[in-house]
């Protein structure tokens, strides 16, 4: 099972963070990835972390702005996002996978478990 909690309404240029608790993981972890659901478009892969060893890897339209890592909780992930932008808007999903690490798996049908989603807002 997978919870996203954090979503908010926020002004352009602030920050949030995202959180995503997995029940049901290995000793070693689930590998986690956050996906957004944006008005009018395809749902799209925002980053993911390799559980085994934190590293963790985002889309290049949130580089630099939006961070995911390891929570302080076991199993919790976490993502960072700063310097939104009003087209940061929509619905944040979580998916985790039955493995650490889940390779470069960017589609939700890649994850055994997904997220009911959280809302963010992003204000102008």
């Amino acid at each position: 099972q997978v919870l996203e909690s954090g979503g908010h309404l926020a002004q352009a240029g602030e920050s949030l963070v995202l959180t995503c608790s997995a029940s049901g993981c290995p000793s070693v972890g689930c590998a986690r990835a956050w996906f957004r659901q944006t008005p009018g478009k395809r749902r799209e892969w925002v980053g993911g972390i390799d559980w085994s060893n934190g590293r963790s890897y985002v889309d290049s339209s949130v580089l630099g702005r939006f961070t995911i890592s390891k929570g302080n909780v076991a199993n919790m992930a976490v993502l960072q996002m700063d310097k939104l932008k009003v087209e940061d808007t929509g619905v944040y999903f979580c998916a985790a996978s039955t493995r650490p690490w889940c390779g470069d798996c960017k589609d939700t049908w890649e994850f055994r478990y997904l997220g009911k989603g959280t809302q963010v807002t992003v204000s102008a």
